[in-house]
């Protein structure tokens, strides 16, 4: 399988609409710059997020190229107001508003707020894994799946289904790999949580929506994915992480992906 870079989305505030952009810098803590830079906790320091707080999945926002600016409204219910990212006292008023009590926007630039503090780097998955996933189920969309999953990485090209899954290797085993200039260590195939089982501009469920995930997700892996990387059928895309030897070097759409050849496992791969 022939595989390149075929889109990039950077999330600037977790938990909230992410940005198609079409080159990502690699931060001295192996993020994307402005991927996740900024969370929205409550005054006990937790993070409000789609886990916690289904009422999120109505706020929608849009920002500028430079991601200095964000327009903030909610879905269907107010118009949009202009903020800058650097004050965030105002935005932080404005989704204290929106929730009923008090939260406030941090910032961490160079590490963000990623969930996981070992595959903290993008998240990876191919259009051809999105649209058999949206194939599963009638009435979603690419575009709606892959708002779904909030991944930033999306692998396009000559790829069957699931490519992502040869990225990663068995237990333990960080498996190398590039995206043009950048080399990246696959873990593991990502545990998902209860977010993409909601709509993701209403926040209403699908129902049987992980279940009927799971079922087929075991039917369809891949003879490339390793099975003992799968506890339960609940995972999709996969984790990564950057290491800081790579900081400065810049993902671009369009890059080529090649596993690095030590890594690739005896008896043959994919081959990417």
């Amino acid at each position: 399988m022939l595989l390149r870079l075929g889109k990039i989305f950077v999330f600037p505030i977790k938990s909230l609409d992410g940005i198609s952009v079409p080159a990502a810098r690699v931060t001295s803590r192996g993020i994307l710059e402005d991927d996740r830079v900024y969370a929205i906790v409550d005054a006990q320091g937790k993070t409000v997020n789609g886990k916690r707080e289904a009422r999120i999945h109505r706020l929608r926002c849009r920002y500028d190229a430079a991601v200095k600016e964000v327009e903030a409204w909610v879905q269907d219910a107010s118009p949009a107001v202009r903020f800058v990212l650097a004050d965030t006292g105002p935005l932080s008023r404005w989704l204290s508003d929106y929730f009923g009590y008090a939260v406030t926007l941090k910032h961490e630039s160079l590490a963000g707020f990623p969930d996981d503090h070992e595959a903290f780097g993008p998240t990876v998955v191919s259009t051809a894994s999105l649209q058999t996933v949206a194939d599963w189920f009638p009435g979603t969309d690419v575009a709606s799946v892959r708002r779904r999953f909030r991944s930033n990485l999306e692998l396009e090209g000559d790829a069957a289904p699931f490519a992502e899954d040869s990225l990663f290797g068995a237990p333990g085993e960080l498996k190398p790999f590039t995206i043009g200039a950048v080399r990246l260590l696959g873990h593991n195939p990502c545990q998902r949580c209860v977010v993409p089982t909601r709509d993701p501009d209403t926040g209403a469920g699908l129902a049987n929506f992980q279940r009927e995930f799971m079922e087929r997700r075991r039917l369809t892996l891949p003879a490339w994915a390793n099975a003992a990387r799968f506890n339960h059928y609940y995972r999709f895309a996969l984790n990564t992480s950057i290491s800081p030897s790579e900081a400065g070097k810049t993902l671009r759409v369009g890059d080529a992906v090649d596993l690095v050849p030590s890594a690739a496992p005896v008896g043959g791969s994919p081959g990417l």
